[in-house]
């Protein structure tokens, strides 16, 4: 495995001074993201589409710094029945365009999540569909009618783009959010749908990420190298869910924090080495959301606690 990071932590850099950057770290690797929600500092989507030359150029920086880009990101929720749904949806093919002119293989999404029944336009995450089977049970069902119609034809689309994985986060708020919700996207879909497997989305739901790699076999397509930590107490007295912005860290339950901050690194080397053992040899990414200290801080801490335990 190798290291990468996410960008958008220096989303206050150019694209150039970025790459800089990323490479003083003694990072090859850059995951950017070009289409959806992310902050798209360092790729302008459109520009490179509609300007060859702009395009080259782009290329020309990443090749003359022997830098690669390890996946593009367009995480976003198409699926909510919106004008800004909409727009998400049309950057997601717009990214996957950009990735064949690019010669990128793989793409970081999220899954999506519909609104409860045709007309509504809120986006609705059931978790739990048995105390109320009347009405929970058959909105669930339309939202996978709905997130499997949409990437059946995304994934048409990214086939012909030259696009080979389409590694999927789980996150929680939207449709995959779990192993077995990955599973019964990329059953209901196509193979070439995986896994972007961040631990701690996990975490904070009280699910075990190695444990989790293992029952994803064949299915890991991308990991990102972030943490997060159970606040001690807090959770003993209110559960895991946390409704307070992330800006609120003090007062909330848990935290997303720099590897190493959360879980040891004991903890790190055996999640690398299952997910190593499951068939995965690809671009561990940082992604650095730690407000509990310094973006410098959380970036350091993280890239010594990875290259301490990443498994080569």
């Amino acid at each position: 495995m190798k290291l990468a990071i996410c960008t958008d932590v220096f989303a206050d850099l150019s694209f150039t001074d970025m790459l800089d950057k990323v490479k003083s770290l003694g990072i090859d690797a850059v995951e950017m993201t070009a289409g959806g929600w992310g902050a798209r500092k360092h790729v302008n989507t459109a520009e490179l589409l509609a300007d060859k030359g702009k395009l080259a150029a782009f290329k020309a920086e990443l090749e003359k710094r022997g830098m690669r880009i390890s996946a593009l990101n367009t995480s976003c929720n198409p699926t909510w029945p919106s004008e800004t749904g909409k727009e998400y949806a049309a950057s997601m093919y717009d990214c996957a365009t950009l990735a064949g002119k690019l010669g990128v293989k793989k793409l970081v999404a999220m899954a999506g999540l519909p609104a409860g029944a045709p007309g509504d336009t809120t986006p609705n995450w059931i978790t739990s569909t048995v105390s109320w089977p009347d009405f929970m049970a058959p909105a669930y069902e339309y939202q996978w009618e709905v997130t499997i119609k949409f990437w059946h034809k995304f994934i048409a689309h990214c086939k012909t783009c030259g696009v080979e994985q389409i590694a999927i986060e789980e996150f929680p708020g939207t449709m995959v959010w779990s192993v077995a919700t990955l599973l019964k996207l990329r059953n209901a879909t196509d193979p070439m749908l995986g896994i972007n497997l961040d631990p701690s989305h996990m975490i904070v739901l009280g699910a075990d990420p190695i444990a989790a790699a293992r029952a994803l076999k064949g299915c890991i397509f991308h990991v990102h190298g972030k943490d997060a930590r159970i606040e001690r107490g807090l959770a003993d007295v209110n559960g895991l869910p946390e409704p307070k912005p992330v800006t609120e860290s003090a007062e909330r339950i848990w935290n997303y924090v720099a590897v190493g901050c959360g879980k040891d690194l004991q903890w790190w080397k055996e999640f690398f080495s299952v997910c190593h053992m499951m068939g995965y040899d690809g671009d561990v990414s940082l992604e650095m959301e730690d407000l509990t200290m310094t973006t410098e801080a959380g970036v350091l801490t993280s890239i010594d606690a990875l290259r301490q335990t990443v498994s080569q």
